[in-house]
């Protein structure tokens, strides 16, 4: 694809971003694109970089430390949004800004021994299993409270608010009643006040699904095919 279209698409996004914002009765300035780049070469992330999106969403670590070796961001920030195996994670802790990904005690705690050996503070969010699905990653609704009172305790880890990839459904409004749970998830720990804790973020809606997910209150939506076309597989 080149640089055209992808404007053109990023332009495009951006329209139905700012129709859903007003919808909603909210600013669209409010809601951040994250560009989902899994597959695309340098090139082509350096040419999106240069366009109005916000933040870069990589899936698979050895394409995002290759991006930022290209410097293909231009010095956008780049989020971790795909899964993260714990022995894996030394090389994602301080490269992204952002690991969205947090599905599990087990996972943060891998993340947050990294942090704290390299005296950073890592931003994450909890990743959330709507559906209950098993074999997906993500905590429970109800576990939710125990992993963020379990995060607070740690300090090389700040938690910024809540991920969520919806089951499979056959229409986009269909998944409007996970991205609302999702939110009154955030708005319930809010009340909790927990220490260490933020909910300034919430990380749901894909191409598929951005539109209803900007109605339910998303602060930052995922897009990749929308912007870039197909995968290349």
């Amino acid at each position: 694809m080149d640089a055209t279209q992808i404007k053109e698409n990023v332009a495009r996004v951006r329209e139905m971003m700012a129709a859903a914002a007003r919808q909603a009765g909210r600013e669209p300035s409010a809601i951040r694109l994250v560009a989902a780049c899994k597959t695309q070469p340098s090139e082509i992330v350096r040419l999106s970089a240069a366009l109005d999106i916000d933040i870069f969403g990589e899936n698979r670590m050895q394409e995002m430390r290759a991006h930022l070796q290209d410097g293909a961001y231009l010095g956008k920030p780049v989020h971790f949004i795909g899964h993260l195996q714990t022995n894996k994670v030394r090389q994602v802790v301080g490269q992204a800004a952002v690991i969205q990904s947090v599905g599990s005690i087990r996972l943060l705690d891998a993340i947050a021994k990294e942090a704290e050996k390299l005296q950073i503070t890592q931003d994450i969010l909890i990743e959330v299993n709507l559906g209950r699905e098993e074999g997906k990653a993500g905590v429970d609704q109800g576990d939710l409270r125990q992993t963020l009172d379990h995060a607070a305790g740690k300090r090389s880890v700040h938690v910024l608010g809540l991920m969520a990839i919806p089951p499979v459904v056959s229409t986009a409004d269909e998944n409007r009643p996970y991205f609302s749970a999702l939110r009154e998830l955030a708005d319930r720990a809010k009340r909790w006040k927990i220490e260490n804790i933020a909910m300034d973020v919430l990380s749901m809606g894909m191409s598929d699904s951005f539109f209803p997910a900007i109605l339910e209150g998303a602060t930052h939506v995922r897009i990749g095919r929308d912007i870039f076309g197909a995968r290349i597989t």
